[in-house]
């Protein structure tokens, strides 16, 4: 499908399946390479990143553990710029090497959050995937050295994003026409 609609918008084919797919595993093989002998904790970042996570985790072939978190900042289109409160967290992570895995990184206010919660644990290292970055939107310094795509500032869904809580379970991801 070039084209979708969901809800009252349409969106147009911007990243196919296949791609997302190739992308992905390059990603897990370089986790795999530079976290070997690590037991990486993956703290995988819900409702977005479902997906990915699932997709990426199946080309992790090192030993690791598997948790998922909720934090919320998006209504709509855009981002609210605030983090609601971390739920899921349950492992202890002090000395632990942490992978934060994320659907896609828009200003990074919600990230710096985050990271920022996460050091108060005190884990050893603190990684950041993620399938989606918005370069020309980030307003704070971060290291996102597992990313799979660097994006322009165009609303999109599919692939486990939404739009107003539909259109996850597309299997490519649809740019919004305007």
């Amino acid at each position: 499908m070039n084209t979708v609609q969901v809800k009252d918008k349409q969106f147009a084919l911007y990243i196919s399946e296949e791609k997302l797919l190739n992308r992905v595993k390059e990603v897990a093989e370089q986790l795999n390479a530079d976290l070997a002998g690590k037991n990486p904790l993956f703290l995988v970042v819900l409702n977005g990143s479902f997906v990915f996570a699932a997709d990426l985790l199946r080309d992790i072939t090192i030993p690791c553990e598997i948790t998922f978190v909720r934090v919320a900042s998006y209504e709509g289109t855009s981002s609210t710029g605030e983090i609601k409160q971390l739920l899921g967290l349950t492992q202890d992570i002090k000395g632990r090497t942490v992978v934060i895995v994320e659907d896609i990184i828009d200003t990074g206010f919600t990230m710096k959050e985050l990271l920022h919660m996460l050091e108060e644990k005190n884990p050893a290292e603190i990684h950041i995937t993620s399938l989606l970055v918005k370069p020309g939107n980030l307003k704070v310094d971060l290291n996102i050295p597992y990313r799979c795509f660097d994006i322009e500032n165009d609303f999109i869904v599919g692939y486990g994003l939404d739009y107003d809580h539909e259109g996850r379970n597309l299997r490519h991801i649809y740019q919004v026409v305007e």
